[in-house]
């Protein structure tokens, strides 16, 4: 049985990473870049890179295709697009760029370090009206708050 970080290196073998500063540098030089947000609709409207689309990760895969309730056509018709799939840390990026991958993308990437990665790189972020993001209060969202019963038991 793998654990999530066991996952996640399993599927790096067919996943390429890009690093917060390629993609500054693959924005100025493909305007038809697709930045995908897969984090969780309450985190993409805190912030986001401006001009992401959001598709959460758990209706990846039907905002893919037509004809169906999720269908995301921008998604779609992007299979010969460069993608860059974004989350938090860059490890849902990292399962869904693996699932665009299967179904057919050729030119997929993930964020390595995610969005905090982005904010630590003092990339601007934006919020669901498109209002700047103060990169300070970004850094209080990127905290991990994890709760007791979180913590592996000891002993």
């Amino acid at each position: 049985m793998k654990n999530f970080i066991e996952l996640i290196q399993h599927y790096l073998t067919d996943v390429r990473e890009i690093m917060p500063w390629d993609l500054e540098e693959r924005l100025q030089a493909n305007p038809e870049l697709l930045i995908v947000d897969v984090r969780e609709p309450d985190e993409f409207a805190a912030m986001h890179i401006a001009g992401s689309i959001h598709v959460p990760r758990g209706i990846l895969e039907s905002a893919c295709e037509w004809d169906y309730e999720e269908t995301i056509p921008e998604l779609v018709q992007a299979r010969e697009r460069e993608v860059v799939v974004v989350c938090r840390s860059g490890n849902r990026s990292i399962l869904a760029a693996h699932s665009l991958n299967v179904l057919g993308y050729s030119n997929v990437v993930s964020l390595k370090t995610g969005l905090r990665g982005w904010k630590d790189y003092e990339q601007p972020l934006v919020n669901g009206a498109g209002q700047p993001v103060d990169l300070d209060d970004a850094d209080d969202y990127f905290t991990p708050r994890l709760r007791p019963e979180q913590f592996r038991p000891r002993g």
